[in-house]
């Protein structure tokens, strides 16, 4: 079994290209996980996969994600190589099926939790619609 989820803050904003014959979107970005702390307290550091992502997905990430965002990653590990200088790299990267936006803020990464009312009409993909409280059934 290939799964992996993961959750942590994007380091930049992503990359997107488009693929030269089939014009599908490639996002790719790179997350921070914190590893949280020892026994003794101290932090014990972080690690920074690489998010690959494709078509409407990438294209989700690319207008709704930004550096600082905290993010879920549903998705499987993909390793791979090329040669770069007559040297062999190997490459590690997650390949995201679902990346589910877990904190609200612009696209710069700044978060307001104070009065997210007045910009969540921006906010809203096309096709969904504002919930109020008497939508909500509990």
């Amino acid at each position: 079994m290939n799964s992996v989820q993961l959750i942590g803050r994007l380091t930049r904003d992503p990359s997107v290209s488009y693929g030269a014959a089939s014009q599908t979107a490639v996002a790719r970005f790179t997350i921070a996980i914190d590893r949280g702390k020892d026994r003794n307290g101290e932090d014990r550091g972080a690690d920074f996969p690489s998010i690959v992502c494709f078509g409407k997905t990438a294209e989700l990430v690319e207008k709704y994600v930004g550096k600082g965002r905290l993010v879920g990653i549903t998705g499987r590990i993909q390793t791979g190589s090329y040669e770069r200088n007559g040297e062999k790299v190997y490459t590690t990267d997650v390949i995201a099926d679902r990346v589910e936006f877990l904190d609200r803020g612009d696209r710069s990464g700044s978060s307001s939790y104070s009065n997210p009312e007045p910009d969540m009409e921006d906010s809203i993909p096309g096709g969904f619609n504002k919930l109020t409280d008497d939508d909500i059934p509990f």
